[in-house]
Order: C-alpha cells, then sequence, then structure tokens
C-alpha cells in the first residue's frame, strides 16, 4: 500500500488543479463564462475582461492556492508516509498539469501562470518571490501581462539551477516553464505583431461595451439627445377638435412668368 501513496498523491493534487475557478468564480458571480469571450482562456486576466475586478482577483488567488495547498500538503506530511524530495516534485507538476487539462471541464483549462505561482511558492518560498519579483518588474516596464509571464517562467528554473540546486525540484520547475511558454505561443505570435493587449485596457474595453449595451437596452434615455419632439401639442389639439395646423408644405423655386 505505501507504494501507493506518491500516486495518490499526486492524483489528488491533479484533480485539485482540475477545478477551474475561472469558470466556478464567474458562475457563482452570475458572469459569462470566460471560455466565450476574449482570448477564451480560463483564467484571472481574461475574467479581468469581463469588467468585474472582484472575479478576477478572486480567481487569481484561488488558482494560486489549488497549487500552493497540495504541495504545501505532500512536503509537510509526505515524510510520515515514506515521501520524499520525488514526491513532493511529482505532486506539484500534476496540480499545473491539472490547471491546464481539467478533468472536470474537458480537458481545456487555462495557460497556468498563478497555478505555478502558487506552486513555487511551497517549493521553495524564496524562488517564489523571485519569480512573481521578475514578472511584476517586466509588467510594470512593459505593460503586457504575457511577455511577464513568459519572461517569469523562462527565468524560473535558472534561479533554481543557480541559486539552489537541481534534482527532482529542478526537473518539475523546468517542465512547467517549457510548458507555460508553449502555452503562450499564441501571446507570443501577437507581441511579435504589436497585437497584443496591455494590462489596463481590457477591462477599459469592458466597461465601455457594457456602457453602450445599457444604452441600447433604453432608447428613450437618448430621445431628446436624438432630437425627437414631443407630440404633445398634435394630440392636445386632436382632443379638443381643434384641427391641427399641416406643415407648411416647401417653397418651390420662382420660375419667370410663372403665375401666384
Amino acid at each position: 500500500m505505501q507504494n501507493l501513496y506518491p500516486a495518490l498523491a499526486a492524483l489528488a493534487a491533479y484533480l485539485i488543479g482540475s477545478l477551474s475557478f475561472a469558470v466556478i468564480v464567474s458562475r457563482v458571480m452570475g458572469l459569462n463564462d470566460p471560455r466565450t469571450y476574449g482570448s477564451g482562456n480560463p483564467g484571472a486576466t481574461n475574467v479581468l475582461r469581463s469588467g468585474n475586478k472582484g472575479a478576477a482577483v478572486l480567481t487569481l488567488l484561488l488558482d494560486a492556492l489549488k497549487g500552493y495547498v497540495p504541495v504545501l500538503l505532500a512536503d509537510r506530511f509526505g515524510p510520515s508516509f515514506g515521501l520524499g524530495e520525488g514526491t513532493v516534485a511529482m505532486v506539484a507538476l500534476a496540480a499545473f498539469l491539472g490547471h491546464l487539462w481539467p478533468a472536470f471541464f474537458r480537458f481545456k483549462g487555462g495557460k497556468g501562470v498563478a497555478t505555478a505561482a502558487g506552486v513555487l511558492l511551497a517549493l521553495n518560498p524564496w524562488l517564489g518571490l523571485a519569480t512573481l519579483g521578475t514578472w511584476v518588474i517586466i509588467a510594470a516596464f512593459f505593460r503586457y501581462s504575457s511577455l511577464a509571464a513568459i519572461v517569469a517562467a523562462v527565468f524560473a528554473p535558472f534561479y533554481q539551477l543557480l541559486i539552489w540546486d537541481g534534482g527532482p525540484t529542478a526537473v518539475a520547475v523546468t517542465l512547467m516553464g517549457l510548458l507555460l511558454v508553449w502555452r503562450h505561443s499564441g501571446n507570443i505570435r501577437k507581441l511579435l505583431a504589436g497585437t497584443e493587449s496591455k494590462l489596463g485596457a481590457k477591462a477599459a474595453g469592458a466597461a465601455a461595451r457594457a456602457a453602450a449595451e445599457h444604452s441600447r437596452g433604453h432608447p428613450n434615455l437618448n430621445r431628446h439627445a436624438r432630437g425627437h419632439a414631443p407630440k404633445h401639442s398634435h394630440d392636445h389639439a386632436h382632443k379638443h377638435g381643434l384641427k391641427p395646423s399641416p406643415p407648411n408644405p416647401p417653397q418651390q423655386p420662382q420660375q419667370h412668368g410663372e403665375e401666384k
């Protein structure tokens, strides 16, 4: 039975990682499914396109926690069951893979940035902070979330190998970095083409669309702005038996010799 513990731990981590909180939070908060708009990616960045910052922040935190909690539990309680660094690394990778290919959502998941951050913080808090710091610096200077994620994913394995050591943890971090870059291949093409959206522009665009839809749904709000005259005077004349005066006919240009 003890030989099954590593596999069971990895399976549990994968199932926890399969909880797509972008979809779950959006449903609970009455928002559209994030897979139906924007990039179609069930992640915090795409949820932000809905214009609901609270939903985006909650998605970010929960996606990070589903990577952090399984790894932390395996690291803290694994030795009691004979589980070592190899199992912890396998649990870390399994939670990340669950986000990318969730069993509960037809294996169509997100790109894994927040979940990877949670995994790294649980594996090595200093490694996680260094990787998050890289993301913040790139995002602050260039205003591209995708570029920041790609650079952080590339640097994370180097941090692990240069500052700490190799082993199973380095293998798991390297595989996650490669998968993160691969999942951002579409963003890389957009960055090269200059069509990638910057941070902050997405929520503003969603708010503008919502305002336009609200205006279309209430056409009477702009009645007077469109120049519609009220019909009160015509209805008043008809009610009292008065004949409303016809509109003045357009004047015809006067011709020479024409009788008036």
